[in-house]
């Protein structure tokens, strides 16, 4: 075990010698972007550590995983639907499985 554990000031002694820096830091919301979604995190508890010239973060909290929902705007299930002829719900889901490719969307309705 390390001196100073138990003793906050102590231990802050022993990280100021060895380099190590902390400051907390006021947050109000963190948002990770992944590929599944957000991860949203509301009132974090966030540290900022400095070791040896790199920072390094720590978020502290609940987080709530938030769909990112589509990215493909009305102009553009508006244009498979009227280039293609298909219903709304026809040409969103073609634009979502081409990834928002228009023309790939509307090639995929022609035989």
């Amino acid at each position: 075990m390390f001196p100073g554990m138990g003793n906050p000031a102590q231990m802050g002694k022993l990280m100021k010698q060895m380099g190590i820096k902390t400051e907390e830091i006021n947050a109000k919301k963190i948002i990770i972007e992944t590929d599944d979604g957000n991860l949203v995190f509301t009132s974090p508890q966030v540290t900022k550590m400095t070791i040896q010239g790199t920072d390094t973060y720590q978020v502290v909290g609940e987080a709530e995983h938030e769909s990112t929902g589509s990215k493909i705007s009305d102009e553009d299930i508006k244009m498979v639907m009227d280039q293609a002829g298909v219903p709304e719900a026809k040409a969103k889901e073609a634009l979502e499985e081409f990834n928002g490719d228009i023309a790939e969307a509307i090639l995929s309705f022609k035989d």
